[in-house]
């Protein structure tokens, strides 16, 4: 039975090319590896290093789970060198994150300013970025993860930043990449072409790559840069399915290191939960990631910085304890 409301005609949308648009991030804001950031140092850096290299050594799962302000930091080639290097068994993004890797790839710019454009209706609605749609329809069809297919695109592309693409470079080097999206939240779904059932077919078939990952965590490392929803939430539903099998095997998944990095002060025991009358409560990373998930037998670690800082320190940890 068809909807009794009516819904919005998108072939009244005016759609703009990308050359028309004022970026606010351009290729000299990503970092190159050498390059001299912002200092961040962290008695526990060592520590995260540490459980980093030991989960490589044994082969257990080293998960990266990250809003897409870790890419904005400039920080792709930090994140590229570490799956290089066998460091990264797992990245899970939300939707924004393949939409920067794409319009960086492409043309060597990506971020639109929301005030300028939400006001002239503009807003997301450019036309490049939509051929992702086009992309998701087309892994939905080949029964590709949203992330895999548009990382295969990029990679068979011609575009000349695509050395900075992080979803290509996985690809590349078997590495999933899984997209956990909602629909109405990414410029994509503002386009005509935006078929929602390729959508949420490519992007759960993510959520299930990625829940395979999730049964080799025993002994191993989640490390989350600036999701607060989508990672604790993604990672909260994965792990209890992992879980849930491992239990019926004779197995356990308790024993594992977590790392929050955010800029959200943290006041007093992370590794305690605060009252629901705190509103620090509401704060997903910190109930779910740092303590719930944690609870028996796992170990946690939590980081206040800027991204631009936190990531490359972090890599640097991680490659002194791995030489």
């Amino acid at each position: 039975m068809p909807s009794k409301y009516p819904t919005f005609d998108r072939s009244r949308l005016l759609i703009k090319p990308l050359a028309g648009r004022t970026h606010d991030l351009h290729l000299d804001c990503w970092a190159a590896l050498d390059a001299q950031l912002p200092e961040f140092t962290h008695p526990d850096l060592a520590a995260v290093a540490s459980r980093c290299a030991a989960a490589v050594a044994s082969g257990a799962s080293r998960i990266l789970m990250m809003g897409a302000h870790l890419q904005r930091a400039g920080v792709s080639r930090h994140i590229i060198d570490l799956i290089e290097r066998g460091v990264i068994s797992v990245i899970a993004m939300n939707g924004a994150g393949m939409i920067h890797d794409y319009e960086l790839a492409r043309i060597g710019a990506t971020t639109e300013s929301v005030a300028r454009y939400i006001k002239s209706g503009e807003f997301g609605l450019w036309t490049e970025t939509g051929e992702l749609n086009n992309w998701i329809r087309d892994a939905a069809a080949s029964g590709e993860g949203l992330g895999e297919g548009v990382g295969r695109r990029i990679l068979e592309s011609d575009f000349p930043h695509k050395d900075l693409s992080i979803l290509a470079n996985a690809y590349r080097l078997g590495v999933p990449v899984t997209h956990h999206v909602g629909i109405g939240y990414d410029i994509l779904h503002e386009h005509p072409n935006c078929d929602g059932a390729a959508l949420g077919e490519t992007s759960y078939r993510d959520f299930l790559i990625f829940t395979k990952v999730m049964e080799g965590l025993e002994g191993g490392l989640l490390l989350s840069f600036g999701s607060a929803i989508m990672g604790p939430e993604v990672f909260l539903k994965a792990l209890a399915m992992a879980r849930n099998v491992a239990r019926q095997q004779g197995r356990q998944i308790r024993h594992f290191t977590s790392a929050v990095f955010d800029m959200v002060p943290i006041h007093g025991d992370f590794r305690r939960e605060l009252p629901k009358t705190d509103p620090g409560y509401y704060f997903r990373p910190h109930k779910t990631l740092l303590v719930r998930t944690v609870a028996e037998g796992g170990e946690s670690f939590y980081f206040s910085g800027g991204h631009r800082a936190t990531f490359p320190a972090l890599r640097k940890a991680i490659l002194d304890q791995l030489s």
